[in-house]
């Protein structure tokens, strides 16, 4: 897919990953609309690309805002070719026993059901287009357990499990769906692991993490390629991956 002109939805688009996204795809010549719940961080955003960008405040969480931001994307810039799930909760991080239940929930509804509603949402349009490419950064918690981290591993082994069911049932519509697993990645959510002191990845150096960068630079990559990609989850580590996008 060419992205110059394309409309790409990205969420959790405040900071980190996100935040580095919009930079990418914009700078393809994608118009790019950003969610996440804070609309301060959001609007300084979209304030640094004019009408390319849209930004829209709003809980990912939350089905009947999922609905209004799709149609609201598709009134302004007239189509949803590609949705990138980013917005993910990492806490609680707590053994299963001294997990606070009403935030192990919360997270199943950002992590898992906003993945969902969005690309629920979005489908119709795709299919009537012909094509679309739903992106969801996935995680190696997705295929590995680590203490503490109940919540967020079985989220991202559901969402990317979400990946796959969405390739079975629309990659003969034209839709592409894939995953990315960034590895650890410069961001706030490494700063909360670290202060965590729970299991391995908290006793990771600042140093071992790669710039939000290059994961936006991935699923710029994935996007362009997306026939190639379709189904798979690609991970970051992969040197074949770097060399692809010039992070080797």
């Amino acid at each position: 897919m060419d992205l110059s002109g394309k409309t790409v939805l990205i969420t959790g688009a405040s900071r980190g990953i996100g935040e580095a996204s919009v930079a990418e795809f914009a700078a393809a010549g994608a118009k790019v609309v950003l969610t996440a719940r804070s609309k301060t961080e959001i609007d300084r955003i979209a304030a640094l690309y004019g009408d390319q960008v849209l930004a829209i405040a709003g809980d990912i969480a939350d089905p009947a805002f999922v609905t209004a931001l799709i149609d609201q994307t598709v009134a302004h810039f007239g189509a949803i070719d590609v949705v990138i799930n980013n917005a993910a909760a990492l806490h609680p991080i707590a053994r299963v026993e001294d997990a606070d239940i009403d935030a192990w929930s919360k997270l199943i509804d950002i992590n898992v059901k906003g993945v969902f509603y969005a690309a629920k949402a979005a489908l119709p349009h795709m299919m009537k287009s012909g094509e679309g490419i739903i992106l969801t950064v996935s995680s190696g918690a997705a295929h590995n357990p680590l203490e503490g981290w109940s919540a967020y591993c079985a989220s991202k082994a559901a969402a990317a499990m979400m990946t796959r069911s969405l390739h079975l049932e629309y990659g003969w519509h034209g839709i592409s769906s894939m995953g990315l697993s960034p590895g650890t990645v410069a961001t706030q959510m490494q700063r909360d692991i670290k202060a965590s002191g729970m299991n391995p990845v908290s006793e990771l150096d600042w140093s071992d993490h790669v710039p939000p960068s290059w994961p936006a630079k991935a699923m710029v990559y994935m996007c362009e390629n997306a026939k190639k990609f379709a189904g798979q989850e690609l991970a970051l580590r992969d040197p074949d991956l770097r060399k692809a996008i010039g992070v080797a």
